[in-house]
């Protein structure tokens, strides 16, 4: 998995500048990216720590039964402005993950 991540950052990092990240906590409540932190990004990179989540980017709230699952190590790509400010999350179980969220120009 190691591999597969650094491969994806430095295709990521070739293509992209990166300005900023966060770490967002992902709890039993809807949690959204921080428009402070993305303000002009095209192209968001995610990696999910800590335990398992739900998504959507098109602006729909998840719930701990729908929206696209992401397990613990798995990676996400927002490859838009609009995927960015329309994604939304929500933890699966008792316990929060953690996004690590670098974002790019």
């Amino acid at each position: 998995m190691a591999k597969i991540r650094h491969a994806a950052v430095t295709a990521f990092s070739a293509e992209l500048e990166s300005f900023d990240h966060e770490i967002l906590t992902v709890t039993d409540s809807v949690t959204s990216l921080t428009s402070e932190k993305y303000s002009d990004a095209i192209k968001a990179f995610m990696t999910l720590e800590g335990a398992q989540i739900r998504y959507w980017d098109d602006g729909s709230d998840p719930t701990s039964s729908e929206g696209h699952p992401v397990n613990v190590g798995d990676i996400i790509i927002l490859d838009s402005a609009a995927q960015i400010a329309n994604f939304k999350a929500i933890r699966t179980g008792g316990t929060s993950g953690k996004l690590m969220v670098s974002y790019f120009h």
